[in-house]
């Protein structure tokens, strides 16, 4: 088959032209020069490589002014964003080129752009260029939901691969592990991983499933894992070790957790797998520190004291001004609150005889029990009059502690000063942050629209590969006035100019972005092509919208 081209050269000042053809004749591939066009000008030349390039589109391009119009195609810019992110972080290399891969990447880029569900998902690829960024062919939410199980077949390589990323990037902080654990209610009764149990978002009679997070020493999630709902937090603990020591280990290793989560048989096996930890003991742990005299209370009047032993482990004090402020703003206007209420009962049993006056102090009592100062108020009754008193020893006992906290580990001071103690366990607030950033703001990892224990596992990682690209948004916008979700809502405005032959969608022009928009990519160090292919794909879910819908 000949293929009829423009072939041009330049020597020096002049610039030549020719109008060629390559054949293949006898199995050897032979060129002719058709026409010498050095003397048509620049204009004239573009035209007919424009011509010869779009050749099978010819007629298209002759009634241009009728045939050719440009619309606007699917929106670009935050997807872009997203994806160019997950590429640096090594999201997408984890996860694989794959198709799963990619429909594993769309998750979780549909969760950071647009929280909900894997059908609300796949509306999401509709209105957006996600088969032709990722290079997908048509899907489903069925496909979707499988993509879970897949996730969580492949988990642990995924994990080890983001790890590994992490490592090579020097953003691993010298053998340091945050962990902490959560719960998220269920509105339904049917997930395989459902149970009641200690529902930290206060849903009383609530199923729930429990989570835990292990962050490196900067913040940066490595691992999820889901638990049952009624799993207590220290048997979350050595699912943790066992991965740090077989998969994440190497070098001197330490688990930083909170109070209650690590406890005598938890340590005992960190030592076991001589690894270090740094935990916070209880009040009344710290109660019988100070009965047994290894500690006193003027050791809190320090900004950060230390007490060591040769055989035990190092304690580090400190009092939280601010927080002992709180504490004791907090049992004040619970006092003015249970008053208040008193002066409306006696109001009442003043203006009403007949009123059980036992009935009222019962009330009284139990609101109370409720605020949690019934052991410094007391509370009585006499001659139909209700009255508090406030115990002042018992009131100064229970707040001598306020504000006070005690962090306990076995690491040598050589290994680790009191300070650097200090600092690694307040860096469990990264941790919460990533809790609170999953379930409730962005990400949204609540209502759990799964069922079986697979969909469940897999969710909560997509979850967690998508608070690692809104943690580094927010890292990388932290100078911009605009939080991560305000930043992708003005990216998501930044739509694809679509060019139309005949009625047909051929090419996506990326136009030029608005000037907030440009500053939010600058500031995220991301560049916009463009162009992308057109790979006219189209995805559609397989359940729609009920036809009856109420409009209330």
């Amino acid at each position: 088959m000949a293929t009829i081209y423009v072939d041009s050269a330049k020597s020096g000042p002049y610039q030549r032209h020719l109008l060629r053809e390559n054949y293949r004749q006898d199995g050897k591939v032979r060129h002719r020069t058709i026409a010498n066009l050095s003397s048509c000008s620049e204009q004239e030349i573009r035209a007919i490589k424009l011509a010869l390039r779009h050749k099978d589109n010819l007629d298209a391009l002759i009634s241009a002014s009728t045939d050719v119009k440009a619309q606007q195609g699917p929106s670009v810019g935050a997807l872009w964003l997203v994806y160019d992110i997950a590429r640096e972080l090594g999201i997408t290399s984890a996860l694989g080129s794959s198709r799963q891969g990619k429909l594993a990447m769309w998750q979780v880029i549909a969760r950071v752009l647009d929280q909900g569900s894997r059908l609300s998902a796949v509306r999401l690829a509709g209105s957006h260029a996600a088969c032709d960024i990722l290079h997908l062919d048509s899907f489903n939410e069925d496909d979707l939901y499988a993509n879970l199980a897949w996730l969580t077949e492949h988990q642990q390589r995924i994990e080890d691969k983001l790890f590994a990323s992490l490592k090579s990037k020097g953003a691993v902080e010298s053998g340091f592990y945050l962990y902490d654990v959560t719960s998220s209610y269920l509105e339904g009764t049917d997930n395989q991983l459902a149970a009641f149990g200690y529902n930290r978002d206060g849903k009383r009679g609530k199923r729930q499933i429990v989570i835990g997070l292990l962050c490196n020493g900067t913040g940066r999630p490595v691992s999820i894992e889901v638990f049952r709902g009624n799993t207590q937090d220290p048997a979350t603990v050595a699912s943790q070790v066992k991965k740090v020591v077989q998969r994440l280990g190497g070098g001197p290793v330490t688990f930083v957790g909170d109070r209650g989560m690590i406890k005598s048989s938890q340590i005992e096996s960190l030592v076991q797998q001589g690894m270090h930890d740094i935990t916070a003991i209880t009040k009344p742990q710290i109660e019988a520190l100070l009965a047994d005299g290894t500690l006193h209370m003027g050791l809190f009047d320090q900004e950060l004291a230390e007490v060591s032993s040769n055989d035990g482990p190092r304690y580090i004090l400190r009092r939280n001004p601010i927080r002992a402020a709180d504490m004791a703003a907090s049992r004040k206007a619970k006092l003015e609150k249970l008053r208040a209420e008193v002066d409306r009962l006696n109001i009442y049993l003043q203006e009403h005889a007949k009123a059980n006056i036992e009935k009222a102090v019962a009330r009284i009592k139990a609101r109370c029990e409720r605020l949690r100062i019934s052991l410094w108020v007391g509370i009585k009754s006499q001659d139909r009059v209700i009255s508090l008193a406030v115990h002042q020893e018992d009131q100064a006992e229970i707040q001598r502690l306020d504000g006070c906290y005690v962090l306990k580990t076995d690491l040598t001071a050589q290994e680790a000063d009191a300070k650097a103690i200090d600092n690694r366990y307040k860096d469990l607030t990264l941790v919460e942050q990533a809790f609170r950033t999953s379930k409730t703001v962005e990400l949204e990892m609540r209502p759990v629209h799964v069922r079986l224990e697979a969909s469940t596992r897999g969710h909560a990682l997509v979850v967690m590969l998508a608070y690692r690209i809104v943690q580094e948004l927010a890292l990388r916008w932290k100078a911009i006035d605009a939080t991560v979700q305000e930043g992708i809502d003005e990216l998501k405005m930044l739509c694809t100019m679509q060019i139309m032959i005949g009625g047909q969608p051929k090419s996506h022009g990326v136009p030029t972005p608005t000037a907030k928009a440009v500053r939010l990519l600058e500031a995220a160090r991301v560049t916009m092509p463009r162009a992308l292919p057109n790979r006219g794909v189209r995805v559609a879910t397989r359940k729609k919208l009920p036809t009856r819908r109420t409009t209330r």
